[in-house]
């Protein structure tokens, strides 16, 4: 510790100027304990998300014990194939063209200097992106730029057969997630606040409910019609809760689902937003994987906001109080720019006060990530036929979207073929969610010792598959399932079919040594 001991003065022709003279001094003192979970907020302790859990962590484990050893690691195999979340560029999906050749610019000006690099169009659009955010560098409006804000409502007019979206109600986010943690955070008033969410879910869902002390809701989808929803069990939790004092404040939609890979239908739709007309709960409809719908699997998207405008048009009065948040992002589609942080919101039938406590939370984290920005109005307004770009991204999105179609048929296709599993067949997204038919009576073993372990069945099945094969998927334990079932996510985004001839190797092992 310094201590002062004295101010002396000292002078030199024309000047004077204090001197200060320390010593040095000990104290002694008993260190301090450091933190430990019961100082932190409890909430985060509760926080539970299952994408990146307990067996991810695992995997990551195994990945670097590979690494450090590759020749003589001990694994009865040499790679980890990462199928549990849904991330491409990790798994060998090439970035699109037309995207990173715009951002290269967009981070380095002076390429407009060398025009003869790029195409045209790209040179247009990014000349068109730097007038309206100046900088990839500097802050952009806490909203997001309205330039882009407003290409974002175009894409959505002419998505909806021309019911308008009103740039002024688009908020860009940081990825989907961040629009959830605005939402979820203002609507979670206290303790009572009661949020209905698809079962299985997202975890991203039940883990912010968490953050925020709320309480999760879950309604379950029904497995047996593709996954499809019941308004009338919804009905009778909105009521159940309400009447212990639950003020239900939303109803969450995924819609192409997520872990499901099922697409809901219109009637689906008209069911939930006459739910929402009805008791006054906010639609939160989650379409991030809208443009991953799969011909081979009979699915159509049709956006939430889509199908609440034809219904203002038929009934206002019966309609126009329903408050719907839609969200999308740039992570999924044939785009897979997960690392790039891009995002909207579309907010419909809100209040402007409440609008303006959304505004507020925006405003705090002061912007969403620019080149995430950006990169959202590539992906919304992308090259049209005739311009230079075209056929390159035509065909390098085409042959994304197909790979993805091909490899969901393949992996459907082994699961149907695998001992006591059942699998609906994808028609969007990038998930299967087989359930595992395993029951007490006729896989005793595994019961046994899933109970000495305290896990549940789907999660050692995961545990074994990622120890024996190197695969890593989610337990359907993380997402939320009926009682007494089992699942379990994977996504079709690895390449190749070697993993999943790996896995029926593995399942049939696995049969063999557990069943009765």
């Amino acid at each position: 510790m310094l201590s002062l001991n004295r101010l002396s003065f000292r002078s030199i022709p024309g000047k004077i100027y204090a001197v200060r003279s320390f010593s040095m001094s000990t104290r002694t003192f008993t260190a301090a304990s450091k933190l430990k979970p019961t100082d932190l907020n409890q909430n985060t302790l509760e926080a539970k998300y299952a994408v990146r859990g307990r067996i991810p962590i695992k995997a990551d484990e195994l990945h670097q014990k590979i690494l450090s050893d590759p020749t003589d690691h001990g694994l009865p195999f040499d790679n980890i194939i990462s199928a549990n979340i849904g991330n491409p560029q990790q798994l060998d999906q090439k970035p699109l063209t037309w995207y990173r050749q715009v951002l290269s610019i967009l981070q380095y000006p002076k390429l407009l200097d060398h025009t003869d690099v790029f195409p045209e169009d790209v040179i247009a659009r990014a000349k068109y992106l730097l007038d309206h955010t100046g900088s990839l560098g500097a802050y952009s409006h806490s909203q997001g730029n309205l330039g882009i804000r407003k290409s974002v409502a175009k894409f959505i007019t002419n998505r909806d057969d021309g019911h308008v979206a009103d740039p002024s109600n688009i908020f860009l986010t940081s990825g989907a997630s961040a629009a959830v943690s605005y939402l979820l955070q203002i609507l979670s008033k206290d303790t009572k606040s009661g949020f209905l969410i698809p079962i299985p879910q997202y975890p991203l869902y039940t883990a912010t409910i968490a953050l925020n002390n709320s309480k999760p809701i879950g309604y379950f989808l029904d497995e047996s019609h593709h996954w499809s929803t019941n308004p009338e069990q919804i009905r009778s939790l909105i009521k159940e809760n309400q009447a212990e004092g639950v003020d239900i404040k939303a109803l969450v939609v995924i819609n192409p689902g997520n872990p499901t890979g099922s697409i809901l239908s219109r009637d689906d739709i008209v069911d939930l937003i006459d739910i929402a007309a009805e008791y006054g709960i906010v639609l939160i409809s989650d379409e991030v994987y809208q443009e991953n719908v799969f011909e081979s699997g009979g699915g159509k998207f049709v956006s939430m906001k889509k199908v609440l405008s034809e219904l203002l048009l038929e009934n206002e009065a019966k309609y126009s109080n329903v408050q719907l948040a839609s969200l999308h992002s740039t992570s999924k589609g044939v785009s897979g720019e997960c690392g790039q942080r891009g995002g909207y919101m579309e907010l419909v039938g809100f209040a402007p006060a409440v609008k303006d406590v959304i505004f507020k939370l925006a405003s705090i984290n002061l912007c969403s990530v620019v080149s995430g920005q950006a990169l959202m109005e590539l992906m919304i307004n992308p090259p049209q036929p005739g311009s230079p770009s075209y056929e390159v991204y035509h065909a390098e999105t085409s042959k994304i979207h197909n790979d993805l179609q091909t490899r969901s048929t393949a992996l459907y296709e082994a699961f149907s073929e695998m001992t006591d599993i059942s699998c609906n067949k994808p028609q969007g997204a990038m998930y299967l969610f087989p359930k595992l038919n395993f029951t007490k009576a006729t896989y005793p073993e595994l019961f046994l010792e899933a109970n000495e372990f305290e896990v549940p069945v789907d999660e050692l099945y995961c545990m074994k598959l990622l120890e024996r094969t190197g695969i890593c998927c989610v337990p359907g334990s993380g997402f939320g399932q009926v009682p007494d079932t089992f699942h379990l996510r994977t996504t079709f985004l690895p390449p190749g079919k070697e993993w999943v001839d790996r896995w029926a190797k593995f399942h049939e092992e696995f049969v063999h040594e557990y069943k009765k």
